[in-house]
């Protein structure tokens, strides 16, 4: 028996041999969502519970095999895919997806990695709970993955990232030891904060495989508007004026450029967008063409959660939105009537990066910068993309309230989306990324780093930054068996 079939009889052993799967077409965890990374597993082993995972980590320490820890496999910069060796072994945890315990007195629930991140948010709902982690890939991401890449999402205006909304972990070490840390506690200050340290590593440190997070009562009452506004320095002005008329009850402010709309309208027929002044070209043809009310350069989408009455919210929306018509910032806004048209307006903002992705392969940046410094960040870095490459179009949305842009860029339309990736990426992403660290922003607000960023990440952070993190990764992964390859080079 060759040492190759040795290692995959041990793991079957520990997980069952239905859990290891070998050669077929493992596309499913082969092939990232994108489609743009591509490997080869020696192996996709399914583990069902902590103590397994925790022996396959050791049987992988022994045999020298590195491991990649995989959630959804819904990923956008290339980190949970293996390279193309056929040495990597994919460790998928969605079997381990259950909900382990819900208090609700101390507000917490304690869940598996491979849970589905919707159906957390229905346990919650069912127990009378809000768990507000919400991105469009919540169908089918795991809580693992969104707590490895730190994941963001369209209510961290309120409530925070993923690490802000988890009090502890539980984590299989690269030598296959287990922390025990699902403490549900939210004062606990003794030495280093572990829990920090693995939320964001993306499955570099160590291996989540259960986590205790917050829960929030129910709100009473949740409002959707929809505003159109003139430019994006007017989207910052509505933003303040929301913090000032809606305060914590403002849970949602997302800003949508007319193309990225446009696309939208495009691609999903049966979507009616409000106060779209492009429209959508046809296929192969000419960019879109103002077709509507002219000066709503962007759409804005508020979420309103008030603890009091939705007539309370409504009366608030109401208020916020004649300020703003009266001060300009806002030309023209709709408030949803129902949960069905509140639904309907989100989807619409959900629905961006598949009607992007239908257009053709682009070029995605998830960046962030100070909200303050957005407009002028968006008007010099447009110019610039503009002169350097003509006919190209940008499409501009995103997270607008916690300063979080997805500001990706597409190849004209009368152009080869393929050809167009292939030969201008790397210049595309110099001009990006320099004009943003000319801001003072970040590379990475939610997306995390992978394989894609890899380069990127040494040429924007500070080298003391790196040599910390290099020193942190020698510590707890001294002979690169975690997922080598990804954030930091070895």
């Amino acid at each position: 028996m060759s040492a190759n079939d040795a290692f995959l009889d041990t793991l079957r052993q520990i997980a069952g041999p239905a859990q290891v799967l070998c050669g077929g077409d493992l596309s499913a965890y082969e092939l990232d969502w994108r489609k743009r990374a591509q490997g080869k597993a020696l192996a996709v082993v399914r583990p069902g519970s902590t103590a397994e995972v925790a022996a396959i980590v050791k049987a992988c320490a022994a045999a020298g095999v590195s491991i990649v820890t995989q959630g959804g496999n819904t990923g956008l910069v290339g980190g949970s895919t293996p390279d193309a060796s056929g040495r990597q072994l994919v460790l998928s945890l969605q079997r381990m997806n259950a909900v382990r315990e819900l208090d609700a007195a101390n507000l917490t629930v304690t869940v598996e990695a491979g849970c589905i991140l919707q159906s957390l948010q229905q346990a919650a709902e069912k127990a009378g709970f809000l768990f507000p982690l919400s991105l469009a890939a919540e169908g089918s991401c795991t809580l693992g993955g969104n707590l490895a890449t730190n994941a963001g999402g369209t209510q961290v205006l309120r409530y925070g990232n993923a690490r802000d909304l988890c009090l502890g972990l539980e984590v299989v070490s690269a030598e296959g030891e287990v922390w025990h840390g699902l403490s549900g506690l939210r004062k606990d200050n003794t030495g280093y904060d572990l829990r920090d340290l693995f939320v964001g590593s993306e499955g570099t440190l160590g291996i989540i495989t259960a986590a205790t997070l917050k829960l929030y009562p129910q709100p009473a009452a949740q409002l959707t508007a929809w505003a159109a506004v003139p430019s994006m320095q007017a989207a910052v002005d509505l933003l303040g004026l929301a913090h000032r008329h809606l305060g914590a009850g403002l849970t949602g402010f997302e800003v949508m450029g007319q193309f990225a709309l446009s696309l939208v309208a495009k691609n999903f027929k049966q979507l009616r967008v409000p106060f779209l002044t492009q429209a959508p070209a046809p296929s192969g043809g000419s960019a879109p063409h103002a077709v509507g009310s002219v000066g709503a350069a962007y759409c804005v989408l508020l979420e309103n959660s008030d603890t009091e009455s939705e007539s309370h919210a409504r009366e608030q929306f109401e208020r916020l939105l004649e300020t703003a018509l009266e001060q300009g910032c806002v030309t023209d806004a709709v408030v949803a009537e129902n949960i069905a048209q509140a639904h309907q307006l989100w989807h619409i903002r959900e629905s961006i990066p598949l009607a992007q992705a239908e257009e053709g392969l682009n070029i995605k940046h998830d960046i962030s910068i100070a909200v303050s410094r957005i407009p002028e960040f968006v008007e010099k870095t447009d110019a610039i993309l503009k002169q350097a490459l003509p006919g190209v179009r940008l499409v501009n949305f995103g997270h607008l309230g916690d300063g979080n842009l997805h500001y990706n860029v597409q190849a004209p339309a009368d152009g080869d989306a393929a050809a167009f990736l292939r030969e201008h990426e790397e210049a595309v992403n110099a001009l990006v990324y320099d004009s943003v660290a000319r801001f003072g922003g970040s590379i990475s607000a939610e997306h995390g780093v992978g394989s894609l960023k890899l380069e990127k990440l040494e040429q924007h952070k500070s080298p003391v930054a790196l040599g910390m993190m290099r020193a942190i990764k020698l510590a707890l992964d001294p002979k690169n068996t975690l997922n080598p390859g990804r954030v930091l080079r070895a």
